[in-house]
């Protein structure tokens, strides 16, 4: 016969000596932060007021819309504040409210790239509906503009969300130029210091990276820059701060680069592929799984 531990036998002294080093260590802490959840949920409402396509009110009137964007600045100022000041969280709003029509333009300029590279795109309310490509620079749109205004750890959290939901992971410091485009995008890692230009264009498994992770190296430029018009295919990999795609360069799927490149240029990978047939190949091989 098992014996079952009695919750009620568990020792609560050891617990209360356990709850007091564990409040002891938010009091040192001093500061709240913001829920992943919560971030989630700013993050919903705003994209559900820029774009008809994620809102369950597609058809609000412009009074409606006015007074979601009131409420939406009221979250965003409860998210900022705990973690600078409430002077701080002040500014960040309003620049925030100036500033978002603009980060609006942009997305629907990444949309329209989106629609035009790819050919199994229908229409823009499909790829804004439906596309993970155009969340995750949804999302990072919005986080690289709170990381420029110097918010802390928020910016970061809502790069999660977006990793969480499109398996693509951009770090909110990287600087993005206009009408970006995301093909499929699962398992993109895009890092801090990267630079991409105008009119690029990446496929899932694309890494823009750094050659060395070391801690030292924090706050120098360690990821590539990556010119106007440039594609890299699914699965390349790009490493090094000083590491420069020149403008309208392709990079072929899986290869892997880390010195510049000039402007115009073509990377791709050979390999040889044997074609035999299916019974000469196993009549000589036992596979076991």
């Amino acid at each position: 016969m098992t014996h079952r531990q009695d919750p009620d036998a568990i020792d609560h002294d050891r617990d209360h000596v356990f709850a007091r080093t564990l409040a002891r260590d938010r009091v040192a802490h001093g500061r709240i932060y913001p829920l992943k959840h919560d971030v989630a949920a700013f993050a919903d409402t705003l994209l559900g007021i820029l774009f008809p396509q994620l809102s369950d009110d597609a058809l609000a009137a412009p009074d409606d819309l006015a007074a979601r964007l009131v409420l939406a600045r009221r979250d965003l100022h409860r998210l900022v504040e705990p973690l600078t000041s409430h002077d701080k969280a002040d500014a960040v709003i309003a620049v925030f409210a100036e500033e978002l029509p603009a980060v609006h333009t942009a997305l629907l300029l990444d949309g329209e790239a989106i629609l035009a590279g790819d050919p199994a795109a229908e229409s823009l309310d499909e790829v804004v509906a439906a596309y993970p490509g155009f969340l995750a620079i949804a999302i990072h749109r919005i986080a690289h503009f709170l990381y420029v205004l110097d918010v802390p750890i928020l910016p970061r959290l809502l790069a999660e969300v977006a990793h969480t939901r499109t398996g693509i992971d951009i770090h909110p410091g990287a600087t993005i130029g206009r009408g970006f485009c995301i093909d499929h995008g699962t398992g993109i890692v895009v890092g801090e210091t990267a630079v991409i230009g105008d009119g690029v264009k990446l496929y899932q498994g694309v890494t823009l990276g750094a050659l060395s992770v070391v801690k030292n190296l924090a706050g120098h430029k360690r990821h590539p820059t990556i010119g106007d018009g440039v594609v890299i295919y699914a699965n390349a990999t790009v490493l090094g701060g000083d590491t420069v795609v020149g403008a309208d360069s392709i990079i072929g799927g899986n290869v892997f680069v880390t010195s510049s490149v000039p402007a115009g240029s073509v990377l791709y990978q050979t390999s040889r592929a044997k074609v035999r047939q299916a019974d000469d190949w196993f009549s000589n091989i036992d596979f076991v799984i």
